[in-house]
Formats: structure tokens, C-alpha cells, sequence
């Protein structure tokens, strides 16, 4: 628990750090503007024209789909932009091709998981290969982000969530850092 609490503080600390300056009234919704989706519950998959990332003056903005349009046949989750994206795949709501200039190439899935010792009391980080490769092209990774070589990555939560390492995709495109029991999944002897 003193991990999680300590997280937790790190988190403030960073978001308070990071986030622009702003009246008070709109303090509640720059906590975490550094990681998107742990934003309000209110705020989350806005219309592009409205979320902030897209450019509301580009014409090609309008044109895009509601993400509540898209989500509404994907299987439902508790964080992030309520999208359990694993699950939604193996049901088939999503089919995403693997090579965007072929259509027909299929993926290459890698079934390894990689166990990641912890310190403290927090249970241990499985990393499952094939839920990630059923999306990504090793080279998505290795050798830019993670060495493929025992020993060779220092990964930690600070980094995780400062948008590195893990963080490159967790916390934008994937579920947010705060589902710590998606990735913290294997309990300690």
C-alpha cells in the first residue's frame, strides 16, 4: 500500500508540475494533463472537434467518428477511454490490420510472457507478448524502446509515466497507469 500511496504523490507531483497554468475554476480538470486518460470522467472521448488533440479548424476533423459511435459495440472497461481493447479483439468488434499497405498480410504472435520481479510489496509485472504483437510489429518496440536482451531495460513507474517505456503507449493510445492490477498481475510467494 505505502508503494501505491508513494505512486500516487509521485503522480501529483509531476501533474502539478506539467500541467499549464489555469483559473482556479478549471483547476479540477488539469490534474493529470499529462497523461490524458486519467482526465475526468465527463471530459473522456469527447467529440474530435472538442477533445483537444484534433484541430478543430482542419476540415478533415468534422469528418472523423464520434469516439461513443466507435466504441459502442467494443467491450466495456473500467479505465482509459473505457475500452477493453484485448477483449474487444478476441470477440471480433475490431479487426485491425496488421500492415496498413496490405491488407491481407496477418500478424505474427509472439506467445511470451515476460515476468518482471518487483521490489515491495506490490505483485510482480507479467508483460504478455501476444496480446501487444497481435497489434504491433516487433520493431514497434525493439531495439528503440526495449532492448531484447535480459537484464538490459531499467524500467520504472517515474519513467512509465512520464510517457517512457511503457509509457510511450500506456497512458495515450492504451490503458492508463492507474489500472496498476492489468499489468501488476502476478502475486509474490
Amino acid at each position: 500500500m505505502r508503494g501505491m500511496i508513494g505512486l500516487m504523490a509521485l503522480m501529483l507531483t509531476y501533474s502539478v508540475a506539467l500541467a499549464p497554468a489555469a483559473d482556479p475554476a478549471a483547476a479540477p480538470n488539469t490534474v493529470n494533463t499529462f497523461n490524458r486518460l486519467m482526465t475526468n470522467k465527463l471530459q473522456r472521448n469527447l467529440p474530435p472537434m472538442e477533445d483537444g488533440i484534433h484541430d478543430p479548424a482542419n476540415e478533415g476533423t468534422a469528418m472523423l467518428q464520434r469516439p461513443k459511435d466507435a466504441f459502442g459495440t467494443m467491450a466495456p472497461s473500467n479505465g482509459g477511454n473505457y475500452v477493453n481493447w484485448v477483449e474487444s479483439l478476441k470477440k471480433g468488434s475490431i479487426n485491425p490490420r496488421y500492415n496498413k499497405d496490405d491488407p491481407t498480410e496477418e500478424a505474427v504472435v509472439f506467445d511470451l510472457d515476460i515476468v518482471r520481479e518487483v521490489k515491495g510489496t506490490m505483485p510482480d509485472v507479467v508483460y504478455p507478448h501476444d496480446r501487444h504483437t497481435q497489434w504491433l510489429d516487433c520493431s514497434n518496440c525493439h531495439p528503440d524502446i526495449f532492448i531484447p536482451e535480459k537484464g538490459k531495460n531499467q524500467i520504472s513507474m517515474a519513467q512509465i509515466i512520464m510517457g517512457q517505456k511503457c509509457g510511450v503507449c500506456h497512458g495515450k493510445v492504451a490503458f492508463p497507469v492507474s489500472e496498476c492490477r492489468l499489468c501488476h498481475s502476478k502475486t509474490k510467494k
